[in-house]
Protein backbone atom coordinates (compact mmCIF):
# COMPACT_ATOMS: atom_id res chain seq x y z
CA UNK A 1 0.00 0.00 0.00
CA UNK A 2 1.19 3.51 -0.79
CA UNK A 3 2.80 5.09 2.29
CA UNK A 4 0.72 8.27 2.12
CA UNK A 5 -2.49 6.30 1.63
CA UNK A 6 -1.62 4.10 4.61
CA UNK A 7 -1.04 7.18 6.75
CA UNK A 8 -4.32 8.76 5.63
CA UNK A 9 -6.27 5.59 6.44
CA UNK A 10 -4.60 5.33 9.84
CA UNK A 11 -5.36 9.00 10.53
CA UNK A 12 -9.03 8.51 9.57
CA UNK A 13 -9.31 5.57 11.94
CA UNK A 14 -7.66 7.62 14.67
CA UNK A 15 -10.19 10.44 14.18
CA UNK A 16 -13.11 7.99 14.33
CA UNK A 17 -11.87 6.44 17.56
CA UNK A 18 -11.23 9.86 19.12
CA UNK A 19 -14.85 10.88 18.54
CA UNK A 20 -16.12 7.61 20.00
CA UNK A 21 -13.82 7.84 23.02
CA UNK A 22 -14.87 11.41 23.76
CA UNK A 23 -18.55 10.45 23.76
CA UNK A 24 -18.07 7.45 26.04
CA UNK A 25 -15.84 9.35 28.46
CA UNK A 26 -18.35 12.17 28.72
CA UNK A 27 -21.00 9.72 29.90
CA UNK A 28 -18.86 7.54 32.17
CA UNK A 29 -16.73 10.07 34.05
CA UNK A 30 -19.34 12.30 35.63
CA UNK A 31 -21.00 12.22 39.04
CA UNK A 32 -21.57 8.86 40.72
CA UNK A 33 -20.48 7.00 37.60
CA UNK A 34 -16.94 8.36 38.01
CA UNK A 35 -16.58 7.03 41.56
CA UNK A 36 -18.03 3.65 40.64
CA UNK A 37 -15.66 3.38 37.70
CA UNK A 38 -12.63 4.25 39.84
CA UNK A 39 -13.51 1.62 42.46
CA UNK A 40 -14.02 -1.02 39.79
CA UNK A 41 -10.76 -0.21 38.01
CA UNK A 42 -8.84 -0.23 41.30
CA UNK A 43 -10.16 -3.74 42.00
CA UNK A 44 -9.36 -4.86 38.45
CA UNK A 45 -5.81 -3.51 38.68
CA UNK A 46 -5.23 -5.55 41.85
CA UNK A 47 -6.59 -8.70 40.17
CA UNK A 48 -4.37 -8.18 37.13
CA UNK A 49 -1.32 -7.71 39.38
CA UNK A 50 -2.09 -11.05 41.07
CA UNK A 51 -2.69 -12.87 37.79
CA UNK A 52 0.51 -11.59 36.19
CA UNK A 53 2.71 -11.40 39.29
CA UNK A 54 5.34 -13.60 37.64
CA UNK A 55 5.69 -11.19 34.71
CA UNK A 56 5.94 -8.19 37.03
CA UNK A 57 8.76 -9.97 38.87
CA UNK A 58 10.64 -10.92 35.69
CA UNK A 59 13.46 -8.40 35.00
CA UNK A 60 13.01 -8.87 31.25
CA UNK A 61 9.25 -8.28 31.20
CA UNK A 62 8.66 -6.11 34.29
CA UNK A 63 8.55 -2.78 32.42
CA UNK A 64 6.24 -4.17 29.72
CA UNK A 65 4.01 -5.72 32.39
CA UNK A 66 3.76 -2.41 34.27
CA UNK A 67 2.91 -0.67 30.99
CA UNK A 68 0.04 -3.08 30.35
CA UNK A 69 -1.27 -3.17 33.90
CA UNK A 70 -0.87 0.54 34.70
CA UNK A 71 -1.15 2.37 31.38
CA UNK A 72 -3.73 0.15 29.69
CA UNK A 73 -5.76 -1.20 32.62
CA UNK A 74 -4.86 0.99 35.58
CA UNK A 75 -7.43 2.89 37.65
CA UNK A 76 -6.09 6.36 36.87
CA UNK A 77 -7.67 8.68 34.33
CA UNK A 78 -5.80 8.97 31.06
CA UNK A 79 -6.16 12.62 30.20
CA UNK A 80 -6.73 12.67 26.46
CA UNK A 81 -7.44 16.01 24.85
CA UNK A 82 -9.22 14.94 21.67
CA UNK A 83 -9.32 18.45 20.22
CA UNK A 84 -5.59 18.91 20.77
CA UNK A 85 -4.75 15.56 19.16
CA UNK A 86 -6.86 16.41 16.12
CA UNK A 87 -5.20 19.82 15.90
CA UNK A 88 -1.72 18.35 15.71
CA UNK A 89 -2.65 15.30 13.64
CA UNK A 90 -0.93 16.74 10.53
CA UNK A 91 2.31 17.00 12.53
CA UNK A 92 1.88 13.44 13.78
CA UNK A 93 1.35 12.23 10.20
CA UNK A 94 4.67 13.80 9.23
CA UNK A 95 6.61 12.53 12.23
CA UNK A 96 5.20 9.02 12.69
CA UNK A 97 4.85 6.06 10.32
CA UNK A 98 1.41 4.60 9.59
CA UNK A 99 2.12 1.87 12.16
CA UNK A 100 2.67 4.56 14.80
CA UNK A 101 -0.64 6.24 13.98
CA UNK A 102 -2.33 2.83 14.05
CA UNK A 103 -0.83 2.18 17.48
CA UNK A 104 -2.37 5.42 18.76
CA UNK A 105 -5.72 4.46 17.20
CA UNK A 106 -5.51 1.03 18.87
CA UNK A 107 -4.79 2.65 22.23
CA UNK A 108 -7.72 5.06 21.86
CA UNK A 109 -10.11 2.31 20.75
CA UNK A 110 -8.97 0.10 23.65
CA UNK A 111 -9.45 2.96 26.10
CA UNK A 112 -12.94 3.71 24.76
CA UNK A 113 -14.02 0.06 24.79
CA UNK A 114 -12.68 -0.45 28.32
CA UNK A 115 -14.53 2.69 29.46
CA UNK A 116 -17.77 1.39 27.96
CA UNK A 117 -17.44 -2.09 29.48
CA UNK A 118 -16.45 -0.68 32.86
CA UNK A 119 -19.40 1.73 32.86
CA UNK A 120 -21.81 -1.17 32.34
CA UNK A 121 -20.12 -3.32 34.98
CA UNK A 122 -19.67 -0.58 37.58
CA UNK A 123 -23.43 -0.05 37.87
CA UNK A 124 -23.93 -3.74 38.65
CA UNK A 125 -21.04 -3.97 41.11
CA UNK A 126 -22.25 -0.84 42.90
CA UNK A 127 -25.68 -2.49 43.09
CA UNK A 128 -24.18 -5.34 45.10
CA UNK A 129 -23.44 -7.94 42.45
CA UNK A 130 -20.18 -9.90 42.91
CA UNK A 131 -17.60 -9.21 40.22
CA UNK A 132 -18.09 -12.50 38.39
CA UNK A 133 -21.85 -12.14 38.35
CA UNK A 134 -21.62 -8.52 37.23
CA UNK A 135 -19.29 -9.64 34.42
CA UNK A 136 -21.85 -12.19 33.22
CA UNK A 137 -24.78 -9.79 33.59
CA UNK A 138 -22.96 -7.23 31.47
CA UNK A 139 -22.50 -9.80 28.71
CA UNK A 140 -20.97 -8.28 25.57
CA UNK A 141 -18.76 -11.31 25.03
CA UNK A 142 -17.66 -10.15 21.58
CA UNK A 143 -16.56 -6.83 23.07
CA UNK A 144 -14.54 -8.66 25.74
CA UNK A 145 -12.76 -10.64 23.04
CA UNK A 146 -12.20 -7.44 21.05
CA UNK A 147 -10.72 -5.79 24.14
CA UNK A 148 -8.15 -8.57 24.50
CA UNK A 149 -7.46 -8.63 20.77
CA UNK A 150 -6.83 -4.87 20.76
CA UNK A 151 -4.37 -5.34 23.60
CA UNK A 152 -2.66 -8.06 21.57
CA UNK A 153 -2.57 -5.90 18.42
CA UNK A 154 -1.20 -2.92 20.32
CA UNK A 155 1.50 -5.01 21.93
CA UNK A 156 2.60 -6.53 18.62
CA UNK A 157 2.67 -3.09 16.97
CA UNK A 158 4.69 -1.59 19.79
CA UNK A 159 7.13 -4.49 19.45
CA UNK A 160 7.42 -3.78 15.71
CA UNK A 161 7.99 -0.08 16.36
CA UNK A 162 10.98 -0.88 18.57
CA UNK A 163 12.60 -2.48 15.52
CA UNK A 164 12.13 0.60 13.31
CA UNK A 165 15.48 2.43 13.29
CA UNK A 166 14.11 5.99 13.32
CA UNK A 167 11.03 5.68 15.54
CA UNK A 168 12.92 6.54 18.72
CA UNK A 169 14.24 9.72 17.12
CA UNK A 170 10.76 10.58 15.80
CA UNK A 171 9.23 10.21 19.27
CA UNK A 172 11.98 12.36 20.75
CA UNK A 173 11.45 15.04 18.09
CA UNK A 174 7.71 15.12 18.82
CA UNK A 175 8.14 15.46 22.59
CA UNK A 176 8.14 19.27 22.80
CA UNK A 177 5.41 19.81 20.15
CA UNK A 178 3.32 17.24 22.00
CA UNK A 179 3.61 19.08 25.31
CA UNK A 180 2.91 22.45 23.70
CA UNK A 181 0.08 21.09 21.57
CA UNK A 182 -1.79 19.46 24.44
CA UNK A 183 -1.33 15.78 23.62
CA UNK A 184 1.64 15.25 25.91
CA UNK A 185 -0.08 12.44 27.82
CA UNK A 186 -0.62 10.43 24.66
CA UNK A 187 2.98 11.04 23.59
CA UNK A 188 4.26 10.00 27.03
CA UNK A 189 2.13 6.85 26.75
CA UNK A 190 3.81 5.96 23.45
CA UNK A 191 7.29 6.67 24.81
CA UNK A 192 6.68 4.50 27.88
CA UNK A 193 5.40 1.68 25.68
CA UNK A 194 8.31 2.02 23.28
CA UNK A 195 10.86 1.99 26.10
CA UNK A 196 9.22 -0.94 27.90
CA UNK A 197 9.00 -3.07 24.79
CA UNK A 198 12.59 -2.35 23.77
CA UNK A 199 13.64 -3.66 27.16
CA UNK A 200 11.56 -6.82 26.69
CA UNK A 201 13.43 -7.89 23.56
CA UNK A 202 11.04 -10.09 21.59
CA UNK A 203 7.91 -8.83 23.34
CA UNK A 204 5.55 -10.94 21.24
CA UNK A 205 5.94 -13.88 23.63
CA UNK A 206 5.05 -11.61 26.56
CA UNK A 207 1.99 -10.23 24.76
CA UNK A 208 0.76 -13.72 23.96
CA UNK A 209 1.12 -14.88 27.57
CA UNK A 210 -1.00 -11.98 28.82
CA UNK A 211 -3.61 -12.32 26.06
CA UNK A 212 -4.06 -16.08 26.52
CA UNK A 213 -4.41 -15.78 30.28
CA UNK A 214 -7.03 -13.07 29.92
CA UNK A 215 -8.90 -15.07 27.26
CA UNK A 216 -8.99 -18.10 29.57
CA UNK A 217 -10.23 -16.01 32.49
CA UNK A 218 -12.92 -14.37 30.36
CA UNK A 219 -14.09 -17.72 29.01
CA UNK A 220 -14.17 -19.14 32.54
CA UNK A 221 -16.17 -16.20 33.89
CA UNK A 222 -18.80 -16.57 31.17
CA UNK A 223 -18.98 -20.28 32.07
CA UNK A 224 -19.53 -19.48 35.76
CA UNK A 225 -15.99 -20.13 37.02
CA UNK A 226 -14.99 -17.25 39.31
CA UNK A 227 -11.95 -19.00 40.83
CA UNK A 228 -9.34 -17.03 38.80
CA UNK A 229 -10.56 -13.85 40.48
CA UNK A 230 -9.40 -15.17 43.84
CA UNK A 231 -6.00 -16.44 42.69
Amino acid sequence: MDTELAKNLAAQRLETQLARAADIRKRSRTGAARGARLRLRTWQAARLARTHADLLADPKYAAAARFFLVDLYGPQDHVMNEEAILRVLPLMKKGLPASGLDSIADAIELDALSESLDADMALRVEGGAPYGEAYRQTGRRDDRLRQIELMRHLGVKLHALTKAPLIGLALKALRTPAQVGGFGDMHDFLERGYSAFRQAGDARAFVEIVARREEEISSGLFSGDDSPLMA
